[in-house]
């Protein structure tokens, strides 16, 4: 990746990009769910759909960095709208806590409320109750995947370390050290490389098979699956002070920083065929930004430097002109060229909600944001 280092006001000019875009789009979207932009228009979205809390934690992220009472305002039903959605519908999975981390959780934690507090209580409680105990994973999905589990959720253990910290039970805990180190033993591979599904017999907790998923092929590597394990392993890490967690996060890392393009964007799979012509995945590269910035303040202070600056200069490209739609105030969503589920042909060259998301958040971070959601 060969790429300038930032300019002082590169990040004054990205924020203020963030916060007029982020106006004009509330204006817009109002009280739908957004998950995909394919046209420059949000889509509205069911509220158990997995991307349903992104939204809602942009705005409390702006509402606790400029202490606007418009983004408190939109921000505060969201956590009792996802609940009324998991009682009277309940298609939720292992992703509850990419929902309730940023709206029931950073809701407690900015306002004390404590219906907020109660709602992410329960949503860890049921994802704890996913956990299969002879395999040691969480089971991702509903139907007949009974024995799947997938690297995404790594990013949904840090509603089970909260619920541990907030109610003072250590099972919450275990359990999500529990799905980590299956993670490592199971789903990383030597060069740092992750696999998307693991399908294991629910009986035996055997592996039966690796599936490609999201990616190219069962071997390949799905560039969003990196930086979800890359950033997820962080935070393990910053919860439990575990060595090998971090240290599976530098691995992986590596292996992402390596694999990118001259620009620094990400294809969707590092291992597809005919590579160049293959789309990019603007929201791998915020996810990984984000997750570069937790590893560069965990890091020994030798290495933190090296992986901010990875993490700098991704943003440099994800802010550049072809994959950024800041100065478009018409356009909804921050990033272009994002790629949800390219083997299935679905959103594919789209603005996606978590990478709009993650690439406000890791601007927030350069910026001097300490708090967490994740």
């Amino acid at each position: 990746m060969n790429l300038m280092n930032l300019k002082p006001g590169d990040l004054d000019d990205w924020w203020s990009g963030i916060l007029r875009k982020t106006d004009r789009m509330l204006e817009a979207i109002g009280d739908a769910s957004p998950h995909v932009s394919a046209a420059g228009v949000y889509d509205d979205v069911r509220l158990d759909w997995w991307t349903s809390g992104f939204w809602p934690g942009q705005l409390w992220l702006l509402h606790e960095l400029t202490g606007s009472a418009t983004y408190h305002e939109a921000a505060w039903p969201w956590d009792a709208r996802i609940e009324q959605a998991f009682v009277r519908d309940n298609n939720f999975h292992h992703d509850v806590g990419f929902q309730f981390l940023p709206t029931a959780v950073v809701k407690h934690r900015l306002t004390g409320d404590e219906d907020a507090c109660r709602r992410a209580l329960a949503a860890a409680g049921f994802l704890a109750g996913r956990f299969n105990l002879n395999g040691r994973f969480l089971r991702a999905w509903n139907q007949d995947k009974i024995g799947w589990a997938i690297i995404d959720s790594m990013m949904n253990l840090s509603l089970l370390f909260w619920a541990s910290e907030r109610s003072g039970d250590p099972r919450y805990r275990q359990i999500a050290c529990a799905h980590a180190d299956t993670v490592l033993s199971r789903f990383l591979r030597p060069d740092g490389s992750v696999h998307h599904i693991v399908a294991f017999d629910p009986e035996t907790g055997a592996v039966k098979a690796y599936l490609g998923g999201q990616g190219h092929a069962p071997f390949s590597s799905w560039s969003r699956g990196q930086a979800w394990a890359l950033y997820g392993m962080a935070n393990a890490y910053r919860y439990t002070g575990i060595h090998p967690y971090l240290h599976a996060a530098q691995r992986i890392a590596h292996y992402f920083v390596s694999c990118l393009p001259e620009d620094g964007v990400p294809h969707w799979d590092f291992r597809a065929p005919d590579l160049a012509a293959q789309p990019r995945d603007t929201s791998a590269a915020a996810i990984a930004a984000s997750g570069l910035l937790e590893i560069a303040r965990l890091a020994d202070p030798e290495w933190g430097g090296i992986y901010q600056l990875a993490a700098e200069r991704l943003l440099l490209a994800l802010s550049s002109e072809r994959y950024s739609a800041l100065n478009d105030l018409v356009y909804q969503g921050l990033l272009k060229e994002g790629t949800g589920h390219k083997p299935a042909g679905s959103n594919v060259n789209v603005s996606l909600i978590y990478g709009d998301y993650f690439y406000m958040e890791a601007i927030a971070k350069l910026r001097g944001w300490t708090n967490r959601i994740f």
